[in-house]
């Protein structure tokens, strides 16, 4: 008497085959677009506050979004929720706090003002916020296809919430010292159009990345941030502007620095 052979291990393989494979689910995390979209909000705050008279709030609303900006890139590492959706949507949400609202604000508080000088000067005030609000586009789009290319120590161009930081703390800055925009309308004009060029000039910014907190750093070093802390505490908007317009200013001198050592190093 034959006996049949023994097919059921055969069998489970090919039910195992069969069996459907579960697709893993599409989605995004929460945690670290939460914090980019708190950013957002910040911004687009920003901007209704500026047209309804409100600068103050506006400016802080954008010095919000800075901190948040800086919070979500270092939660998604921590977390290791890292993502393409999460890196282009926070650069879609920097050019809506960092672009436009900056610009906006400038506009409404001083630039504005221009055209009771002059139609030219009045054409010149909102090409300028525009060419900031160009700037800030091109310079997230250049950083979006340079990012993994260039060298993680240094920045091309001014990073957009640096060039931020200038142009609203130079208006929080006057707002707070009961300063009005028209009377410093052209003062504010080469402030903005100058943050703009830099975005996207090829100038070397140090980005601080680099810097081990877990190391010992020089005893001037320390002071010089207790410093910081001193002058904030006493008054934050003059003191913010005055490190951001030191931060920009910073490239452009370092490179005059170095070319100058070039050409009178011997050969």
């Amino acid at each position: 008497m034959d006996i049949p052979p023994d097919n059921s291990e055969d069998d489970t393989q090919a039910g195992l085959q069969q069996a459907p494979v579960k697709k893993r689910r599409r989605g995004i995390y929460l945690l670290p677009n939460l914090i980019t979209t708190a950013a957002l909000f910040a911004g687009f705050y920003g901007i209704v506050a500026a047209t309804q008279d409100k600068f103050e709030q506006a400016c802080v609303a954008i010095f919000i979004a800075m901190i948040l900006d800086a919070l979500d890139g270092r939660v998604a590492r921590m977390t290791n929720t890292q993502t393409e959706f999460g890196a282009e949507y926070d650069s879609l949400a920097d050019m809506g706090s960092f672009g436009l609202a900056p610009a906006l604000v400038m506009y409404e508080w001083s630039l504005s003002s221009l055209v009771d000088a002059s139609f030219t000067l009045g054409k010149l005030g909102w090409l300028a916020a525009f060419l900031y609000a160009a700037s800030g586009a091109l310079r997230l789009a250049r950083f979006n296809t340079k990012a993994s290319n260039t060298d993680k120590r240094y920045f091309q161009g001014l990073p957009s919430p640096a060039a931020a930081g200038v142009v609203v703390g130079f208006v929080w800055a006057c707002f707070d010292n009961n300063i009005e925009g028209r009377e410093v309308a052209l003062i504010a004009l080469p402030i903005i159009v100058f943050s703009g060029i830099m975005m996207v000039s090829n100038v070397a910014y140090y980005s601080f990345k680099d810097i081990d907190f877990h190391n010992k750093v020089p005893f001037m070093a320390m002071l010089a941030v207790v410093l910081i802390f001193v002058f904030g505490a006493i008054n934050p908007p003059v003191t913010l502007f005055g490190c951001f317009m030191l931060y920009a200013l910073s490239g452009p001198l370092i490179s005059i620095l170095r070319r100058f050592r070039k050409r009178n190093k011997p050969e």
